[in-house]
């Protein structure tokens, strides 16, 4: 090849990397605008309603102030049923597809129906519990909202479990197994302490994600507004709280939602720190 040939593809190839460069890094910033509106929309609405009342005070009837105290309660526990029911499941069923049955044709089979499980929209997996648990029981309740919420969860920490477990070296299986430990020990003293740090990721990252859900807590848990804590009533909860509110035509209701809604970003971004910090801290 010529020089002058040499030099010319040298500089085609540099006039395609930088459109390229370009071309991304304007998309990046569209979407960083967008992002920056919303946060700063959230945050501007929200901190006037921002008070301790929203944390000492009920929701209110309407066309009166009050806060959300029954909704987070009702947030709280809801979440913490579908943590309950969801880690434990998720982390034995990464297990055993990352000890028991890799390689095999039915681990690739379970990650692909968890891979459709993951993308699936959440108010399909709010019918399904609907289906599967309201009807049959007659009325909404925190049970079904947590049942909601757990599958929602599972294939986040399904598949966070899977993939971590099998990044542990084969060389620390061996040697608990050559030492004479069981399969079932050397999972629980070497594979798990080893793999606790993407675990617990993708356990964040899960309760990250369920935080926020709206559509499977309206055919499931739905809303009350009185103070309840026993998971068998419907339960209030924040995402659809912030629903209700926001469709309604009274301003101290959307004051309310506004706030809602940056309790809940909080809470989201709080989560999401700590599940960056957790894997850095693993890397």
């Amino acid at each position: 090849m010529s020089s002058a040939r040499a030099r010319a593809l040298h500089r085609r190839r540099r006039v395609v990397n930088l459109l390229g460069l370009g071309a991304a890094t304007l998309a990046t910033l569209f979407g960083l605008v967008w992002l920056v509106w919303i946060l700063g929309t959230t945050l501007w609405n929200g901190a006037g309603a921002f008070d301790a009342k929203l944390f000492t005070e009920m929701t209110p009837p309407p066309g009166e102030a009050g806060g959300l105290l029954n909704a987070i309660v009702g947030s709280a526990i809801i979440i913490a049923l579908g943590i309950a029911f969801g880690t434990p499941v998720g982390v034995m069923a990464g297990t055993h597809l990352a000890e028991y049955a890799h390689g095999t044709a039915l681990a690739e089979v379970i990650r692909f129906v968890n891979d459709i499980l993951l993308s699936a929209p959440s108010i399909v997996i709010g019918l399904f519990v609907y289906a599967l648990v309201v009807q049959p029981t007659g009325h909404f309740s925190g049970w079904a909202g947590g049942v909601a919420l757990a599958l929602v969860m599972l294939p986040v920490v399904v598949r966070t479990s899977d993939e971590t477990m099998r990044l542990v070296p084969a060389t620390l299986r061996e040697a608990a197994l050559a030492l004479g430990a069981p399969k079932w020990r050397m999972i629980v003293r070497v594979v798990w302490p080893a793999a606790r740090t993407g675990i617990v990721t993708g356990i964040l990252l899960g309760i990250a994600r369920i935080s926020g859900e709206t559509a499977p807590l309206l055919f499931t848990a739905l809303n009350n507004q009185y103070w309840t804590v026993n998971p068998a009533n419907p339960m209030a909860n924040i995402p659809v709280v912030i629903f209700q509110f926001a469709l309604s035509p009274y301003d101290q209701w959307h004051s309310l939602a506004w706030a809602g809604a940056l309790l809940m970003t909080l809470v989201v971004l709080v989560l999401s720190v700590g599940a960056r910090a957790a894997l850095r801290r693993r890397g």
